[in-house]
């Protein structure tokens, strides 16, 4: 059995020192790409000439000024090059560390009254950020390809939160934590021998014997990483294995029960001489700031889209309306504190869907089960030809970013649904009524109609507990993948 668990990585100080030199590579050569692109753009454009050159020694000072800036800020404050981070929230640090640098290097260029151009500039920073974060995905795959960041973990718990742990960490490839196998504390020979020996997860369940001492146990294993997450009893066994492999010098993690906690900005404090851990958790669509930033947000994307679409969507009004029924398609759905509203789309079906959809449940047991179920059907015979099309796609949906200027609805936000539906959400539905209904959301990005039901509720009310505007953007993003994939579209 021991062989079958890989050794640890030995070289974690190359693996930062590779990350150091990745991103000053990256960010030395967005100075001359940069210059490239906008020189390329000049002479595309017919604009003047740039008054200063790439070679200028003041230029070349002040962005090497910088560059360090950058890396002693990743390093030093945000520890991306020593601790492990999932991809977006490290993302999420180069961007802010971007703009605030570029703000700082056009103000030295004003103050120092050196000439330089804007588009060389703006290329220079666009390329800075784009570079960092392809640089260190290049790079991180790299060190999986050379078995450099790989770190094994053993996840001691097999209950839901256990279960939980290990789905957070598969969904982090970026993370390079390769879990080998669950691990149930057992007080003696006789609870290790009862123990099922069903694999979870896919993943094998192995008996520890709490009478064990943790450096054997470690070594048998090529020293993992340990993450205890266990259920809310097993708190007095938690401390056991907690002292004893922090003792032997391990790894030690804790995911503790959290569910149904907005955790996102959530802050920890202890106190001096006191076993006590307070976890200050907020709401931020509760305060009026984060939902101003929010509809802020909203309103000029959606702007911003309907100019950009207006071709598409005059096209596609055109395409769906031959039949000789409307273009578009209102059905009431529920928004923010219960307000029924038009949801707007694209017409998908034949002008008589309702009275077909009677027709077919009454006669159709398994497809009223469906409907009833989830709402939807898979496969709807009341959709055209061209309404699979634009479905699959998600082009009927475009028609509600007139919605969102509306106020009805969000770019992101929870799936809009009808009244019958929000009474499904049960205690929940405080947070479906605090938010409004969103084009796209958590649910579209994490499978969309092939997901159950009862996993849409629980990540509508995970994004409403945790939202912030990067993870707006980090949806919308995703939302391009997803639509391009036509995953779990129909």
């Amino acid at each position: 059995m021991i062989d079958d668990y890989p050794a640890p990585n030995t070289r974690p100080h190359l693996s930062k020192w590779l990350l150091i030199a990745t991103d000053l590579a990256m960010l030395l050569l967005a100075n001359r790409l940069g210059f490239w692109l906008a020189e390329r753009v000049r002479i595309w454009r017919d604009l003047p000439a740039f008054v200063a050159s790439a070679d200028s020694g003041l230029r070349l000072t002040v962005w090497l000024m910088l560059v360090l800036a950058a890396i002693s800020w990743f390093w030093l404050v945000r520890g991306h090059y020593t601790q492990r981070r999932p991809f977006w929230d490290e993302t999420r640090d180069v961007v802010i560390a971007m703009l605030v640098l570029a703000v700082v290097d056009a103000a030295l260029m004003f103050m120092l009254k050196s000439p330089f151009s804007r588009l060389w500039w703006v290329a220079t920073w666009a390329v800075s950020l784009f570079g960092v974060v392809l640089g260190r995905v290049l790079a991180r795959r790299l060190m999986i390809w050379l078995g450099w960041w790989q770190r094994q973990v053993l996840v001691f718990g097999f209950g839901e939160n256990a279960r939980e742990a290990f789905a957070a960490l598969k969904s982090e490839r970026w993370l390079g934590y390769q879990v080998v196998g669950f691990v149930a504390p057992c007080a003696d020979v006789r609870d290790a021998e009862n123990l099922d020996d069903q694999p979870i997860c896919g993943k094998p369940l192995l008996p520890y014997l709490l009478e064990e001492p943790a450096p054997r146990f470690l070594e048998r294993f090529h020293q993992p990483a340990i993450l205890i997450a266990l259920e809310t009893e097993q708190l007095d066994v938690q401390q056991q294995l907690v002292q004893r492999f922090s003792i032997a010098g391990a790894d030690v993690s804790i995911a503790p029960p959290l569910k149904g906690l907005p955790l996102y900005g959530a802050e920890l404090t202890h106190f001096f001489s006191h076993e006590v851990l307070l976890l200050r958790v907020r709401n931020n669509l509760s305060r009026r700031a984060s939902r101003f930033i929010k509809r802020t947000f909203d309103i000029v994307a959606a702007s911003l889209l309907l100019l950009l679409l207006a071709p598409l969507l005059l096209s596609v009004a055109w395409l769906v309306s031959r039949d000789g029924g409307p273009a578009t398609f209102g059905h009431t759905r529920i928004g923010r504190h219960g307000k029924p509203f038009r949801c707007l789309k694209f017409r998908s079906m034949v002008i008589d869907a309702q009275a077909r959809l009677s027709e077919l449940l009454a006669r159709d047991p398994e497809a009223r089960a469906e409907w009833e179920r989830d709402f939807k059907l898979k496969n709807d015979p009341r959709i055209t030809p061209l309404g699979n099309f634009i479905r699959k796609t998600s082009l009927d949906e475009l028609p509600q970013l007139i919605n969102v200027l509306r106020g009805d609805m969000s770019l992101v936000g929870p799936r809009p649904v009808i009244a019958d539906e929000v009474e499904r959400y049960g205690e929940d539905k405080v947070f479906y009524l605090m938010a409004r209904p969103g084009i796209t959301g958590l649910w579209q990005i994490s499978g969309r109609n092939d997901i159950d039901y009862d996993s849409r509720v629980a990540l509508d009310c995970w994004y409403v507990r945790n939202w912030s505007l990067w993870y707006d953007i980090v949806i919308l993003i995703k939302t391009i993948k997803v639509v391009l994939a036509r995953d779990g579209a129909y």
